[in-house]
């Protein structure tokens, strides 16, 4: 029921950091624009002439998101649905992108799934599906888009990934070996694509305020407990990485490519498998 959808609210009283068209005339295909960090991502570009269109697998979340983003910012936003899993249901979101808008500049992936499960509990289907979603996902857009268009005109593409991989977490082997895969593509694809003026960058949330990951992926420990273990002494919010997003598009980040840019406040490098994620771990197992 529409009615028991979660409602994407914009951001209020929003202050340009760039030109305010510094994105026009341009268009963004962003996957898991719904909801969540996305939902946000399109917002900044469209705030800055960015059109955009927005996937996922629930079309009365895409509608209902796609009509906040438009009435928010006076910019076409464009819902469509579609599977990452499934190429063809790719191929053809990207042409009702071409065919709406005759053009996609910049590619955003951030369909995703993820959930909390130790490795000796994680069945073979779960493990699939993560990589499927994730790995394979971020594979079949980049692969149409390029294709189809960024072959031929160059542009951006941005994997939304993870530091989680970077020294190994508990109950997560399955999505850090998802998104590791789409880092080392990610410089595949930059060595090959780069000469047909295509970037490919990867941005690694660590916790990141009001979304579905951090409510069910803390295990129930406040925002409060978080703060106090990140060096800058807070998550981040969903616009500061709609921001870093939006820079990257713009011609100023013209020599990133092939790389990661971390953008948790330093949390990766103090948080891991030390006493309080064991602790962490023990409160998961004891409500399996």
């Amino acid at each position: 029921m529409a009615s028991e959808l979660v409602v994407e609210k914009c951001l209020e009283n929003y202050k340009h950091s760039f030109r305010e068209d510094i994105l026009s005339g341009k268009v963004a295909f962003i996957t898991g624009g719904g909801s969540g960090i996305c939902f946000t991502i399109a917002e900044i570009f469209m705030r800055h002439g960015c059109r955009t269109v927005i996937v996922g697998r629930k079309m009365d979340r895409l509608q209902l998101s796609a009509e906040t983003l438009t009435k928010a910012t006076g910019v076409k936003c464009l819902p469509v649905q579609a599977d990452v899993r499934k190429p063809q249901e790719v191929m053809a979101a990207v042409d009702k992108c071409l065919q709406e808008f005759g053009r996609v500049d910049i590619v955003v992936n951030g369909a995703a799934g993820n959930f909390l499960c130790s490795l000796e509990h994680l069945s073979f289907n779960a493990f699939r599906t993560v990589i499927e979603i994730d790995t394979l996902g971020t594979y079949n857009v980049s692969k149409a888009a390029f294709d189809k268009y960024l072959k031929d005109h160059g542009g951006v593409i941005i994997n939304i990934t993870a530091t989680l991989q970077h020294r190994g977490t508990l109950l997560q082997a399955h999505l850090g070996v998802a998104k590791a895969g789409i880092e080392t593509l990610a410089k595949h694809q930059a060595i090959e694509w780069g000469p047909k003026g295509v970037r490919v960058v990867n941005v690694a949330p660590g916790p990141v305020e009001s979304t579905e990951g951090l409510r069910r992926l803390s295990l129930g420990l406040p925002v409060e407990l978080l703060n106090d273990i990140i060096p800058v002494g807070r998550v981040a919010t969903r616009q500061e990485l709609g921001e870093v997003c939006l820079f990257l598009v713009t011609d100023m980040a013209g020599q990133i490519t092939g790389t990661t840019l971390t953008v948790d406040g330093g949390s990766w490098m103090v948080s891991g498998n030390e006493k309080q994620r064991m602790s962490m771990y023990r409160q998961f197992r004891s409500k399996m």
